[in-house]
């Protein structure tokens, strides 16, 4: 893990935007029963952790997509950190709605854009990728060249991994479960025999009972 990783998952572990309960799961809207609830919304509301989370961001993006010349935010929760990003970056800056807007317009993509603009996507938490490439697919048949995607948080399932080499998009997250789980057992947060459950969970999230 990087110094980088460890300090915004400590970050979050610090604010409780990441719960961890192995013993009384979650369930999450999907139906899965989970060990961890991750709430990136709550890091808003706290200036300094607010602030690194963001410069990680920006860093991320400049470091890797050194070609982006838009950054979009996916609704609603990456909207802010897209926002924020853009804002730092001097880039210009749109937001995807989950379907398109049923009056006016009609808008799904707001904000001014033209066809063929490099454009980073930004997103708070990646679980199966599923509604992040949904958005992606939104900005393709728009016209624009989607060159990747900045997560605060990701579970590093398999099947997301699977859908992003699909789909040909690459996505970087500030960090991930496992060095979250790390930081948890390092912390005392987490027993080590609790690790090996935490990690079973990830491997196969959909039919995870708890044991």
């Amino acid at each position: 893990m990087s110094q980088n990783e460890k300090a915004v998952a400590e970050k979050l572990l610090q604010i409780n935007a990441i719960k961890l309960n192995p013993g009384q799961p979650f369930t999450w809207a999907s139906g899965w029963k989970s060990p961890i609830y991750c709430d990136n919304r709550k890091v808003l509301s706290f200036p300094y952790i607010r602030d690194f989370i963001k410069s990680e961001m920006c860093n991320v993006v400049f470091e890797k997509f050194p070609d982006a010349g838009l950054l979009a935010g996916v609704a609603t929760a990456g909207i802010a950190w897209g926002a924020m990003a853009a804002d730092q970056l001097k880039l210009p800056y749109i937001y995807v709605r989950p379907k398109p807007k049923e009056h006016g317009m009609g808008n799904q993509i707001e904000g001014f854009y033209t066809p063929g603009q490099p454009v980073v996507v930004i997103e708070d938490l990646i679980s199966t990728g599923k509604s992040s490439l949904q958005v992606v697919d939104v900005l393709k048949a728009a016209g624009l060249n989607v060159i990747g995607m900045v997560s605060i948080f990701t579970y590093g399932f398999p099947v997301a991994a699977a859908a992003f080499e699909k789909a040909g998009v690459t996505y970087h997250s500030l960090t991930n479960y496992p060095v979250l789980i790390d930081l948890a057992i390092e912390k005392g947060l987490v027993s080590a025999d609790q690790q090996a459950v935490l990690l079973k969970w990830r491997e196969d999230p959909g039919n995870w009972s708890g044991n």
